[in-house]
C-alpha cells in the first residue's frame, strides 16, 4: 500500500472516529475513482464501511459496491443498510452489476432486496438472476441502444439522442425489427455522414458476431476479443435482442478464468480464493497432496525394487533427481503450451492430436541434445566410463520423449472425454516422468552395469 493511500486511510479513520463521517464525501474522496474508494473501504472494518456507505451519494455508493472484491461480501453490506437506502443504491447500479451483487445472496434475501427497488429496474435485475452466472445472460446488461429498422438516418439520430439521455454508454448501435429480432448494426459514422432521409435498411450491416444467451462466458470473451469488439449483442432462441456484453465485463471474466486456470494447473481447487483463509487453503490443497503422495509412491517403489543396483553403484543416486527433474520440466513445458493452445485456438480434435506428435518430436530432439551433454559431463567429470554415460544418455533421452508426449497427450485426452484439461494434469505428468526416469535409469544400469 502506497504512502498516499495510507494517509487517506488514516484520515478516513480519524474522521469516522470523530463522528464526522458526513465530511468524507467531500475533500477526502472527491478526486478518487470508485475502484480506489473500494480499495480503501476494504481496509476498514464492517462498521466503518457502513458509515461511509450511508454517507456517500447513492451513485457513488453504487459504483463503490460494484467495484468491491466479491470476497469482501458487498451483498451483505448492502443488506445491512436501511430499506430506502438499498433502493436508492441499487437503483443507481447498472443492472448487470446489481445482479452480480444480489446473486450472492440466498433467494429469500434476493427477494427482500428487490422489493426495495423500483420497477422496471427490479424486473430487469430479476431477469438477469434467472440466467446462470457463467453464461452470456449472466454477464450481460439490458441497457442496450437499439433503434427500429424502419427509421431513416435522421430519425435514427433523434432516437439515439433520446435514448442516450438515460445515461446509456453505447459502443454499438443495434438495429431491430418491430418484434425485436436483430436486423444488424450501424455505425454512428455512417449515420452522421448519410443523408437524413436515407433508410437504415440501406446502411445496416451484419454484426461481426452475436452470442446466444446461454453461451459460456469464456467463449463470449474469446469471440469479443477475436473480433476486437467493444460490445456484443446477446440474443434469445428466437433471435430477439435481449442484451449486450461489454468489454469491461469481459475483462472481469478473463481475470476470473485465468485465475481459475492457474490454480487448477497447480493442482489447487478452484474453491480456494486467492485471498482465502488458511483453513480454506488446507481444505483445498490437502486432497491433491494426498493424490500426489500416492503417485509419488509409485516412483519410490521403482527405486526400492532396484535398491541392490543403487547399493552397487551409489553414483546412480546422484543422477536420479537430475533425470527425473529434467523430465518433469519438459513435461510441464509441453503441458503449459498445450493447455494454452486448447484455451485459445479454435481447432478440431484431429488438429489437436497433431500437437502430440509435434511435442514428441520436440522431446526426441531436446532429449538427444541434453542426453549427449549429460553423456559428456558424466564421462569426463565423474570418471565412470563411457558405458555409464550411455546409460545416462538413454535414460534422459527416453524420459524427455515420454515427458513431452505425456504433456501434450494428457490434456488433449482429458478434453476429448469431457474433462477440464487444466485439472491436476501436472500431478499426473510429473508422476509419470518420475516413474519413467527412475525405471529407465535403474533398469538400464541393472542390465548394462550391474
Amino acid at each position: 500500500m502506497g504512502e498516499t493511500t495510507e494517509l487517506r486511510l488514516q484520515a478516513l479513520r480519524d474522521l469516522i472516529g470523530a463522528g464526522r463521517g458526513a465530511e468524507i464525501r467531500g475533500e477526502q474522496l472527491k478526486d478518487l475513482h470508485a475502484s480506489d474508494i473500494a480499495d480503501l473501504l476494504e481496509q476498514l472494518d464492517e462498521a466503518d464501511r457502513l458509515t461511509l456507505l450511508r454517507g456517500f451519494p447513492a451513485e457513488v455508493a453504487a459504483d463503490v459496491l460494484a467495484e468491491m472484491d466479491e470476497l469482501e461480501r458487498p451483498a451483505e453490506l448492502l443488506l445491512q443498510l436501511e430499506r430506502d437506502r438499498i433502493g436508492e443504491i441499487v437503483g443507481e447500479m447498472a443492472d448487470d452489476d446489481a445482479a452480480d451483487i444480489i446473486g450472492e445472496l440466498e433467494p429469500e434475501l434476493q427477494a427482500a432486496v428487490l422489493s426495495a427497488v423500483a420497477e422496471p429496474e427490479a424486473e430487469h435485475i430479476e431477469q438477469l438472476l434467472h440466467h446462470a452466472e457463467d453464461t452470456a445472460g449472466g454477464i450481460m446488461t439490458h441497457d442496450v441502444l437499439a433503434i427500429g429498422a424502419g427509421l431513416s438516418a435522421g430519425e435514427a439520430i433523434d432516437e439515439i439522442r433520446r435514448q442516450a439521455q438515460g445515461d446509456i454508454d453505447f459502443y454499438t448501435i443495434f438495429v431491430v425489427e418491430p418484434d425485436l429480432t436483430l436486423a444488424g448494426v450501424v455505425s454512428l459514422q455512417d449515420l452522421v455522414v448519410s443523408e437524413p432521409g436515407i433508410r437504415l435498411a440501406e446502411i445496416v450491416e451484419e454484426p461481426s458476431a452475436i452470442v446466444p444467451v446461454d453461451m459460456d462466458q469464456e467463449e463470449v470473451s474469446r469471440i469479443l476479443s477475436r473480433y476486437n469488439l467493444a460490445s456484443i449483442g446477446v440474443v434469445d432462441t428466437a433471435g430477439r435482442l435481449v442484451g449486450r456484453v461489454t468489454f469491461d465485463d469481459v475483462i472481469d471474466v478473463l481475470e476470473a478464468e485465468t485465475t481459475e486456470d492457474i490454480l487448477r494447473f497447480a493442482a489447487v481447487s478452484e474453491e480456494e480464493h486467492v485471498r482465502g483463509s488458511t483453513v480454506d487453503a488446507i481444505r483445498s490443497r490437502l486432497p491433491w497432496l494426498l493424490v500426489n503422495l500416492a503417485t509419488a509412491s509409485l516412483g519410490a517403489l521403482v527405486v526400492w525394487s532396484f535398491r541392490d543396483t543403487i547399493e552397487t553403484l551409489v553414483l546412480l543416486a546422484v543422477v536420479m533427481p537430475i533425470v527425473a527433474g529434467l523430465g518433469g520440466n519438459a513435461g510441464t513445458q509441453a503441458l503449459a503450451v498445450t493447455i494454452r493452445r486448447i484455451a485459445l485456438a479454435d481447432e478440431s480434435l484431429a488438429e489437436r492430436w497433431q500437437v502430440v506428435g509435434k511435442e514428441a518430436l520436440v522431446g526426441l530432439l531436446n532429449g538427444l541434445a541434453v542426453g549427449a551433454l549429460a553423456f559428456g559431463l558424466g564421462t569426463l567429470l565423474l570418471g565412470e566410463g563411457a558405458l555409464f554415460g550411455i546409460v545416462v544418455l538413454m535414460a534422459m533421452w527416453g524420459n524427455l520423449v515420454v515427458a513431452s508426449f505425456a504433456g501434450a497427450f494428457i490434456p488433449i485426452f482429458l478434453e476429448s472425454i469431457g474433462v477440464d484439461p487444466a485439472v491436476a494434469s501436472s500431478v499426473f505428468v510429473t508422476a509419470l516422468t518420475d516413474l519413467t526416469g527412475f525405471l529407465l535409469l535403474l533398469g538400464l544400469a541393472t542390465a548394462m552395469l550391474a
